[in-house]
């Protein structure tokens, strides 16, 4: 067969399957989907739309140029001017790199556990055969900076690891209290930053942070997949006494390609190119302009559900991520109709909290109008079980709070 016509039977083929492929089904919805869990969250169009385009070789100047600006714009984020180590993975990876590379083997590690992830963090310290001390505080309640004190008094930690804002609890620590009070000793602190970073205030290097870490489908505006670590010079003299503490997670290989532009396993490059569009996004913005709007989206929350008498879950309340408690006679069944009905999805409880709660997430790309929306939307859910409520009751108390946006 001729080339010519070889190539004008393939492109009928190839029409004939995009005629068959394209074709809307019946069972697509119609609705609008918005997500409202924490994590992951909302893509912007203009990232999606990045992330489309032709795929390049990492192993090249064009991919050291562009990630040479993302960790420029990632420092401005953290605050920072260490270099943020990217890495091919969720913010786990990050958290479990900086742990086995960052704990001195000769001395305690105090995890706190005031939640799901801080539960982790403590399995993953003892999978390393670290010595744990875990400090354990009942759901909603992190721990406090005196007990940090009190521990590190006795000389035996060589790191502390918090959680700044537990999503399973929706709650966040005083870090800089926690900061100021590991910062006087030999020990490092450890942040698992990942539904903290872009949306609670965060100065890395102003208040004397050693390893921050975060993850891509949270505040960054990204599909999963990416972990970033930021690492102090104080973490780096440690670091570099502890021999081998794995391979594809040791940060001193990380530190070793960043000079360079570079990373030392093949990068999710198409996710990296995403993030360029998003990190310069939100520093256009400007990050303290990110916190307050965050702050806002979250009062507004709590604003909404104190209106109707539905409780919060958290004794201190995170800005990333809302628990509004269900009413009597409500489970987490109500998520379903949120979604099918609605197109608003949110997280349910965790272990004791399954059926009691919904997490409500405001990182991100989430802005008054959606937020508002949600709560309309929580509202006829409500009605909807039975519960006596006053439609519009919610909506007008969030939209007090959201007229001070800017």
């Amino acid at each position: 067969m001729p080339a010519s016509t070889e190539c004008i039977t393939l492109l009928g083929r190839l029409k004939s399957f995009c005629r068959n492929s394209c074709r809307p089904s019946k069972e697509i919805e119609v609705i609008k989907k918005r997500l409202f869990t924490p994590g992951p969250t909302e893509v912007p169009a203009e990232v999606l739309v990045e992330m489309a385009k032709p795929i390049f070789h990492h192993r090249t100047s064009q991919f050291k140029e562009m990630f040479a600006k993302v960790n420029e714009g990632l420092k401005k984020i953290y605050r920072t001017k260490n270099d943020v180590l990217t890495i091919a993975g969720s913010g786990t990876a990050g958290m479990e790199a900086a742990i086995s590379c960052a704990v001195p083997r000769d001395k305690k590690v105090l995890v706190a556990n005031s939640g799901k992830f801080g539960e982790r963090w403590v399995e993953v310290a003892k999978l390393y055969k670290l010595d744990v001390d875990e400090v354990v505080t009942e759901w909603g309640t992190p721990i406090t900076a005196q007990t940090v004190k009190e521990k590190l008094a006795t000389g035996l930690y060589g790191a502390v690891v918090v959680v700044y804002s537990e999503t399973s609890t929706c709650t966040a620590c005083d870090l800089k209290a926690i900061a100021a009070e590991v910062s006087k000793t030999d020990a490092l602190l450890i942040v698992d930053a990942i539904t903290a970073l872009g949306v609670l205030p965060l100065e890395t290097d102003e208040w004397k942070i050693d390893i921050v870490a975060s993850g891509s489908q949270k505040a960054l505006m990204l599909p999963p997949g990416l972990a970033t670590v930021c690492v102090s010079p104080k973490a780096w003299a440690v670091i570099d006494t502890i021999p081998n503490p794995g391979f594809y997670l040791n940060l001193k290989a990380y530190r070793k390609s960043i000079a360079d532009n570079d990373t030392p396993y093949t990068p999710a490059v198409t996710l990296i190119r995403g993030m360029k569009v998003s990190v310069d996004m939100i520093n256009e913005i400007g990050i303290e302009k990110v916190w307050k709007r965050a702050s806002l989206l979250a009062k507004a929350t709590r604003e909404a559900a104190k209106a109707h008498g539905l409780a919060i879950g958290s004794k201190s309340p995170s800005d990333s991520v809302t628990a509004v408690a269900l009413p009597a006679g409500v489970d987490d069944s109500i998520r379903k109709v949120l979604s099918g009905k609605y197109g608003i999805s949110v997280a349910g409880g965790q272990d004791s909290w399954k059926g009691k709660f919904i997490r409500i997430n405001h990182m991100g790309y989430v802005d008054p109008i959606d937020t508002i929306g949600m709560i309309a939307a929580l509202e006829y859910a409500l009605a909807g079980f039975g519960v006596n409520i006053e439609i519009g009751k919610g909506v007008a108390a969030a939209a007090r709070v959201l007229k001070d946006w800017e």
